[in-house]
């Protein structure tokens, strides 16, 4: 038998204050489990979960006619288009860059669309007058809508100087 009962009783003390090797792995298994399980979990709900784009309508109301005068180059950035009212009717342009997507600028003085990051210019009608832009600014199909606005759908390209629109 035992001749110290006080050792023994201050032995398993010490002991329940340490892991044992099995206990150790058995904890570190089951945490490892539950990390891995609320991974599985997050990458499940992003799954389920709806993934849709909110980007605004294409189609997009450039304002009333009378509100471009005759001969006139105007710049909406909210869209990135020109409206350009000429002798012939209305017209729109994208005002993006051909050569690398900058947004364009309408030059009034020198009566060029001018792209401010590396000095492409274009004419009224979009086509290119200098700088490294390979191709003309595209025109985009435009109409007059029932309510008198000028709407312009940015997803469809036409040929340029093919469609006026009179308002």
């Amino acid at each position: 038998m035992n001749d110290h009962p006080e050792k023994e009783a201050g032995a398993g003390e010490d002991e329940e204050h340490f892991l044992s090797r099995r206990e150790f792995f058995i904890k570190l298994g089951t945490g490892s489990l539950a990390v891995a399980g609320a991974g599985a979990a997050v990458f499940a709900v992003e799954y389920l979960s709806p993934n849709v784009l909110y980007e605004p309508s294409p189609i997009v109301s450039a304002g009333r006619p009378d509100h471009f005068p005759l001969h006139s180059v105007t710049l909406d950035p909210r869209f990135g288009v020109y409206v350009v009212h000429s002798a012939k009717g209305f017209y729109a342009m994208s005002a993006i860059c051909t050569h690398l997507g900058c947004m364009t600028v309408w030059k009034q003085d020198a009566g060029v669309i001018a792209c401010p990051c590396h000095g492409s210019t274009f004419q009224r009608n979009g086509m290119v007058r200098g700088g490294p832009a390979p191709r003309p600014l595209p025109w985009l199909k435009t109409w007059v809508a029932s309510d008198g606005e000028i709407m312009v759908d940015r997803s469809t390209i036409i040929p340029e100087e093919s469609e006026y629109i009179q308002a």
